[in-house]
């Protein structure tokens, strides 16, 4: 049997994950806010229909919002990362062959048996049933093709959300339609040069000479016009790459003088970028640390970094903690008002490759088997669950949310009561 692709879609993702145990809003316009409530990052499709932008600031959009009765939420990014695992676990019941390619997109591979528009719905319809998310469907022979169906299956109501481009006769037609901005693969860069060379669509696209393509795209190019032509060369990404550097930022919910304040949010961030980099199964040799004002207010502006290298490459929380503290009070100046701090975790290599220091207190080096416990606790019973004192408890540093949804799926007190 020959083998295809389904690319599996989260409609609205983000303002989907709202509805779930909120049924009020599946008739309302919904937009989710970005950090510090600042940006709208996702819409509805009813906001969208009503020209609240994407990605504009939502005190500029605020009265239409409310002249429509639109729901606006702050981003849970807890609740919207559990609902993701729960469907990735849903697709993975059809097949363990899925390669998850973002919080709300997935391929799996399939194997055709006549017309697959069937097995689509049944996926589609499993993945709304057991979680509640609608998704979009699309099956082709290639993954940028799988890509395009979804694309056009979530626009066409006629297809019910699934179109499997493998049994249609008229698939060119379908795909050839499709701007070169919207085609997997080319960006806006791209998609501008190629508007620029008189190519506005998909057939367009495919026409164009191969050494063209190679030449103005790079072999990126020419592998996505090789795809859309049915002949598939892109290997599913199972494996996420390893990150050279891991960086923890966030701009504060209000302006921070005091330094205690300041040694608060570096000692979380630096937990968080600990916690990343044991995920990745790294040892980090560099630790930056950064803090700035905020460069669009008039006042006495002041930013800076430094950097230390440790004595020996570690993960252990408390040992990065502990430099990252320290460059945070060189760093610091009394007077200012800060806006916004980080650390970043450099030179990382693989666990079993790390050159030990033999002069390295015991004391010092942290333990690993503390830092696999935490870790479990943290996995188990949701994150945060230990937390290190440095940190602070009440955080009034921390990101503005005044409008974040319950933590319905992750935090005993917020799950949901059925009264009979």
């Amino acid at each position: 049997m020959k083998r295809v692709f389904a690319l599996v879609d989260c409609n609205n993702f983000y303002a989907s994950c709202e509805r779930v145990f909120n049924p009020s809003l599946r008739s309302r316009p919904v937009v989710i806010l970005s950090n510090n409530d600042g940006c709208i990052v996702a819409r509805s499709a009813e906001a969208k229909a009503l020209g609240i932008p994407f990605a504009s600031p939502y005190y500029k959009v605020r009265a239409l919002a409310e002249r429509h009765n639109t729901a606006v939420f702050s981003s849970n990014y807890t609740l919207y990362a559990d609902l993701s695992l729960r469907v990735m676990n849903v697709l993975r019941s059809f097949t363990p062959d899925v390669d998850v390619y973002s919080i709300d997109e997935a391929f799996l591979s399939l194997y055709k048996n006549g017309d697959m528009t069937g097995p689509g719905l049944a996926i589609k319809e499993k993945v709304y049933r057991w979680t509640g998310i609608p998704v979009s469907v699309g099956i082709a022979c290639t993954r940028t093709l799988a890509k395009a169906a979804a694309h056009i299956a979530k626009r066409d109501s006629l297809m019910k959300g699934v179109l499997d481009l493998t049994s249609r006769a008229d698939a060119d037609e379908l795909v050839s339609g499709i701007q070169v901005r919207d085609i997997w693969g080319i960006g806006p860069a791209y998609a501008a040069k190629l508007n620029s060379a008189g190519v506005y669509n998909a057939a367009q696209f495919i026409k164009l000479d191969p050494a063209w393509v190679k030449r103005n795209m790079t072999i990126t190019g020419l592998r996505t016009q090789s795809e859309l032509r049915g002949i598939s060369c892109l290997e599913p990404a199972m494996v996420p790459a390893e990150k050279k550097a891991i960086v923890s930022s966030r701009s504060f919910g209000r302006q921070v003088r005091g330094l205690r304040e300041l040694e608060q949010a570096v000692s979380t961030y630096a937990e968080r970028s600990a916690e990343k980099l044991r995920r990745q199964k790294g040892l980090a040799s560099l630790v930056t640390v950064f803090i700035m004002t905020n460069r669009f207010k008039d006042t006495p502006q002041y930013a800076d970094s430094l950097s230390c290298e440790l004595p020996e490459a570690s993960c252990c929380t408390p040992v990065i903690i502990r430099c990252a503290l320290a460059l945070l009070r060189r760093l610091y100046r009394e007077g200012y008002d800060y806006n916004k701090a980080g650390i970043m975790l450099s030179g990382i290599v693989r666990a079993g490759d790390a050159q030990l220091n033999l002069f390295m207190p015991e004391e010092l080096r942290g333990s690993s088997r503390v830092m696999e416990a935490v870790d479990h606790v943290n996995r188990k019973f949701g994150t945060g669950t230990l937390f290190y004192a440095s940190g602070g408890i009440d955080r009034p540093w921390s990101m503005r949310r005044e409008m974040l949804s319950p933590a319905y799926t992750t935090r005993w007190e917020d799950i949901p009561l059925i009264r009979i």
